[in-house]
Parts: structure tokens; sequence; C-alpha cells
């Protein structure tokens, strides 16, 4: 019996409520044999059920391959966030880190997180990491056709636009090469871009991550402490059941959810009001039997075009704050393809709420 005999045992146990092992999942830190005493010590930033669950199933599976041997397993809660940050000597400097997820993919995380970071680089020093190594966004969506550079100690330098410092995949991969990689390969990237990226100085550092629960996510949540989550989703059911499974591994994972976001909420329609003078007028008018008030001649009518009520069910169910619904917006996506935050181009109430959003992170974080 050998350390590669308890580890092949130790594969056996699946991370609770995961198909993938605890090794896999990086949380053995070392393993000792000692006069017939398995020392095991475990890494984990989890709550007591996760760690009372995962201690037992090692306990039960070890005395059943190993019964000669008595089991002494301590585990080190990683509860100290800026420990764990200022660990990794790239992040030393970022205060907070926090998450744009969604288990659902066409929900705009990338449109949340460009114009939501564009919106506090006018206040403070923010960074966006995009997580998605099989379709990264940032490229398409800031207009960035250039490769980082490596500093002297071979850190990549992350590319600089708007006031925001940026890093993606899509910036050193060929646009037009498919990624075809398995798991291991995406969480060795995905710890690469944390380890080796010369962030420096930063207020916020947002991570744009892709669809899912799978390798990025994991990795993610094990080998830092999140500040924080924003979920983000759609009004639609469907959207929700994916979402759900999100919002429940940062859960179980032991990150806060800051919020969530419901995108494409609605379809606000503006129009004017003239009497016959050529003049705006103050009154009411009757759209589809609904009565809309009118200010200076501006009348607003809100069209719900989905079912449902994904971000207030969603953040009921969670006990956080709904912390904007953001309504469809053509030149969203206009702006989006083209390459620049739609926050900088228009002053609308789609605008307003990127800003609602940002100011109740900055609050939430430092307490302001």
């Amino acid at each position: 019996m050998n350390k590669d005999s308890i580890i092949e045992v130790l594969k056996k146990i699946n991370y609770p409520n995961y198909s993938r092992d605890i090794v896999s999942f990086g949380i053995i830190d070392s393993i000792d044999l000692s006069d017939n005493i398995i020392l095991l010590k475990l890494k984990l930033n989890a709550n007591d059920e996760i760690f009372n669950k995962i201690k037992n199933d090692i306990n039960v599976q070890l005395k059943n391959n190993f019964p000669n041997y008595k089991i002494d397993i301590s585990i080190n809660k990683l509860e100290d966030k800026v420990n764990i940050i200022s660990d990794i000597k790239a992040l030393k400097n970022v205060k907070y880190i926090v998450a744009i997820a969604s288990g659902k993919g066409g929900v705009g995380k990338s449109t949340t997180t460009v114009n939501l970071a564009s919106v506090l680089s006018k206040k403070l020093k923010v960074g966006i990491l995009d997580l998605d190594i099989y379709g990264p966004s940032l490229p398409t969506a800031l207009n960035i056709n250039e490769k980082p550079k490596m500093n002297e100690n071979n850190f990549l330098v992350p590319i600089e636009k708007d006031g925001m410092k940026l890093m993606s995949f899509g910036f050193l991969n060929n646009e037009s090469a498919p990624t075809i990689w398995r798991g291991p390969m995406v969480s060795r990237m995905t710890q690469q871009f944390f380890e080796q990226v010369e962030w420096g100085d930063l207020d916020i550092l947002f991570l744009d991550l892709p669809p899912g629960t799978g390798d990025i996510q994991l990795t993610l949540v094990q080998k830092i402490a999140l500040s924080g989550a924003i979920i983000v989703t759609t009004p639609q059911d469907l959207a929700l059941l994916d979402v759900k499974k999100a919002s429940d591994m940062f859960n179980k994972l032991n990150t806060p959810i800051l919020g969530v976001v419901e995108n494409m909420s609605n379809l606000l329609l503006e129009g004017f009001v003239k009497n016959n003078e050529g003049n705006f007028i103050d009154g009411s008018i009757s759209i589809n039997n609904s009565n809309h008030k009118i200010k200076d001649g501006k009348f607003l009518v809100d069209f719900s075009l989905f079912r449902g009520q994904g971000g207030s069910t969603e953040s009921h169910r969670l006990g956080v704050p709904l912390l904007s619904k953001i309504p469809i917006d053509p030149e969203l996506a206009i702006c989006t393809d083209m390459g620049t935050p739609y926050v900088q181009k228009h002053t609308t109430h789609v605008t307003d709420c990127f800003e609602e959003i940002g100011q109740k992170i900055i609050e939430t974080l430092f307490n302001e």
C-alpha cells in the first residue's frame, strides 16, 4: 500500500452533487503514511455540510480498502478571501473578484459584463477576464484584434481599452481556429489566466464565465475565493432551469451571490404627442386598452415579449436582490458587434439599468 493506491481509492469519491471526483477537484492537499496511520490533509472552500460529507465518504472508502490502517483527516477551511487571493501573486493587488454567470447560454452575460465594467470604470480600476475558452466574446465586444505582450517576468500584460484591463483566450487564439480541448487542458488554461497575467492594481476584476457548471467553473471556485457572483437570466422558465444550476453551484461552494440581473426583460417603446399647434402636451394616451401618461409630449410603453418572471423568481428563491430588469434594445446588439460598450454611446433607460447595477455592487462590496 502506497500513496498512489490511496489516490486511486480517493478517485472513487465524487464531490457532493457532482460527477467529478475529489482528486481532480483539487482538494487533496497532502497524503502521508506513518505507523499504520493514513494522514490526509484537505483544503476546501465549502460549508460544514460539504466538509462532513466528504470526510465521511473518505473514511468509509479508506477503511473498506485498508482495514488495518487508522485514518486521520484534517481539513484546512479556506475562508479568508484576502489571504486566498493574495496567495496568487498576480492577484495580490486585486481587491474584489466578481463572476458574471449563468447556466444558460445566450442570456447576455458578456454584454452585461462589458457594460457594467464600462460604467464602473468611470469610478474604479476595473478589469475583465473572459473565461469562455470555447467561445470568447471579448475580442468582438470591444473590437480588439491585437495580441497581449509578455513582460520581463513572462507574465501576460492585459490589453487596456476604454479605461479597462482586458484578457481573453480569444486574444491568444486564431479566431478562425476551433478550440478542441478536453477538460484538463481547459482547467490548466483557466489557472494560468489567474497566475500568469499581470493584473496590477484593480478594484474589481470581472470574470465573464461560459455557460454551464463544468471544468472552468469548478477550477475557478477551487483555486480562488470569489468576492461574489452575479447571476444573469432571461424571463423564460426554460432559461431559469439552467440558471438555477449555476446559482446552486455557487451556493454549494460557499460563493456569495450578489444579485440577479434579468436581461431581455421587456420592450420599451418611446413616443411623442403634439397638439394641433405642434406643441408637446401633457396628459394620457390609450394603447391596447392601457393608459400611458404623457409628460412634455413623451410617453413610454412597456411590452412584455416573453412569458415568465425569471429574474424575480430566482432572486426570491435565493434571497438576494434583483439588481435590474434590462429591456430589449437593438442598439445593445449593434454596439456589441461594433465593439463599443452601449453605455458609452447612449443615455437611455438601458444605460440607467447598468448604472443602477454598478451602484448596488459598489454599495455591497465597498459598503458605501
